[in-house]
């Protein structure tokens, strides 16, 4: 007797984003599926303007009607299809089952609210607790995320704290009701190495305590590498290579993603300046046909200009959309 596949925690699929007038919409995230299994870690990966953080926002339901739209597409978690919900319900999922942890601490947090207070608004939303219990769990939440004198640091403002001790409160107030799903949108954007490399390791730490699931993303594939075990490569809006970590850096089939691995420093490397991929990310709506990496791809042909690529199978658990090196082993 064969057992039935598991439900993914997030089932993303044929997402379409669209903003502007509905008779001529401009399409900023377009045909976007993946998934991601209770307890796993995907991370999601593009140049801005390829459409990682709009993804994100489409899954908390945060994107502005209007002037923008979810155009198509269906967006599971649990089984249950948000975009079917009414927007009443959205709040409930919203900071208990999802949460996310937003690109700049400084400009999230109130300025004019202490570090408890904060904390403390999930958890009174989501959870029924007295006020000597929500502050105790707001205390083992800063202990968790390794604020130093927890008890001491409760009434303290934003501004005194550093840019990484902000990250972590940021990353106590997202997991404060023991998200299923965690998002992390850019969440090493403007710290030193050695804050980058605590703050990716107290995401790991919380993913293993608590058992949530991590969509982390990111322009930096050294940062996705330390944490996630599959990589979603995005540019202009599409998904075009997905695959478990190791195969992207052995096996990258995306003339793409083979530039971006191209566009890290290494100790190794003796040229005297770094790759980089010639041209820009195309604005949204202006590719009317063919793939979108045309213009600054070395191995285009014909083929590539007239038609979109769709995602071929390059190994059981690794598709890239590309008419030349993925097709080919199709």
């Amino acid at each position: 007797m064969t057992s039935k596949p598991l439900t993914p925690l997030l089932k993303v699929e044929g997402l379409a984003v669209e903003f502007g007038p509905k008779d001529s919409p401009i399409r900023v995230v377009n045909g976007v599926s993946f998934e991601i299994e209770a307890g796993g870690s995907v991370g999601i990966v593009g140049e801005s303007g390829s459409g990682k953080s709009i993804t994100s926002l489409a899954i908390m339901g945060l994107i502005p009607d209007p002037p923008g739209r979810i155009g198509q597409g269906r967006i599971e978690f649990e089984g249950v299809n948000l975009l079917d919900l009414p927007k009443t319900k959205l709040p409930e999922i919203r900071g208990r089952d999802i949460a996310m942890i937003f690109q700049e601490p400084m400009s999230s947090l109130n300025p004019v609210m202490t570090i408890g207070d904060q904390i403390g608004e999930a958890i009174k939303l989501h959870e029924r607790m007295s006020r000597e219990q929500r502050r105790a769990r707001i205390v083992e939440l800063l202990k968790l995320v390794g604020i130093p004198n927890p008890e001491g640091r409760l009434d303290a403002y934003p501004h005194q704290f550093s840019g990484g001790m902000r990250q972590r409160v940021m990353i106590a107030m997202a997991v404060a009701c023991n998200p299923k799903l965690l998002i992390a949108d850019e969440p090493t954007t403007a710290l030193d190495v050695t804050i980058q490399a605590q703050v990716l390791d107290l995401m790991a730490k919380v993913r293993k305590t608590l058992n949530t699931a991590v969509l982390l993303i990111s322009h930096d594939l050294g940062v996705i590498a330390e944490v996630c075990d599959r990589v979603i490569v995005m540019y202009a809006g599409r998904v075009v290579e997905d695959a478990d970590v190791r195969s992207i850096f052995r096996n990258p089939s995306h003339p793409y993603t083979r530039g971006l691995l191209q566009s890290i420093p290494r100790l190794d490397d003796e040229r005297s300046r770094l790759y980089q991929i010639p041209g820009s990310v195309p604005l949204a709506g202006t590719v009317k046909q063919g793939c979108p990496f045309y213009a600054r791809c070395a191995d285009r042909t014909d083929r590539c200009a007239a038609d979109m690529p769709p995602m071929f199978t390059v190994s059981e658990r690794h598709k890239a959309a590309c008419w030349v090196t993925a097709g080919a082993t199709a």
